[in-house]
């Protein structure tokens, strides 16, 4: 039974992580600007947040929902403003990824993984889809299920994050150079779109109270 509440969180960590929303692109941006272990950092980040929101979930759907209801509009501000911030900065660095790349050390890494932590923990989509797929699939639970679930979730999720950048990386030095150019435009777009779209939904709240 714990091996199976495992494999079924790993699933769940690697359909939740897969589609390419924001977070995909941002990490995407990272690994071709610099290098791997950038990209990884940011993952790290994710799929922390990922098992923060799947602990919630597998703990009690009723007091997840309770929490969710109360912080909803101000992580939506607070996730809406940051990624504003973060796709102004893809755009502003398009220009010169080189550079970027040889800032990524120990400090610079650990920077990645709270940003990326921080902007997951304020995505909607990502509580929408933890508070949905546990509650269709029944997997509200307590004591040893909950965290067995989370770790697994963890893990698929750590685990996408590690085939996308090292796929991303292998294919680096095959594209041309305005890739890399194309990709960080593409994401500072995504990341403004989804920042509109998160403040926007959090006034719509907010004005109907």
């Amino acid at each position: 039974m714990t091996i199976y509440l495992f494999l079924k969180g790993i699933l769940l960590g690697l359909a939740i992580a897969a589609p390419v929303g924001p977070i995909g692109a941002l990490c995407i941006n990272r690994t071709l600007a610099r290098g791997f272990w950038a990209g990884v950092a940011g993952g790290l980040g994710t799929a922390l947040a990922d098992g923060v929101y799947a602990l919630l979930a597998a703990s009690g759907f009723a007091a997840f929902s309770t929490l969710l209801a109360r912080i909803s509009v101000p992580l939506r501000l607070l996730g809406g403003l940051f990624m504003l911030w973060l796709g102004w900065q893809s755009f502003r660095s398009a220009g010169a990824p080189k550079a970027a790349a040889a800032e990524s050390g120990m400090g610079d890494l650990f920077k990645v993984t709270a940003t990326t932590f921080v902007l997951t923990l304020s995505n909607p989509a990502t509580i929408l889809s933890f508070a949905a797929i546990f509650a269709g699939l029944g997997l509200a639970s307590d004591g040893a299920g909950a965290f067995t679930t989370t770790a697994g979730v963890f893990v698929g999720s750590l685990l996408w994050w590690f085939f996308l950048c090292g796929l991303v990386t292998a294919l680096r030095h095959r594209l041309p150079d305005s890739f890399a150019l194309w990709v960080s435009r593409i994401s500072g777009f995504i990341l403004i779109a989804f920042g509109i779209f998160a403040i926007g939904s959090a006034l719509l709240l907010l004005s109907g109270k």
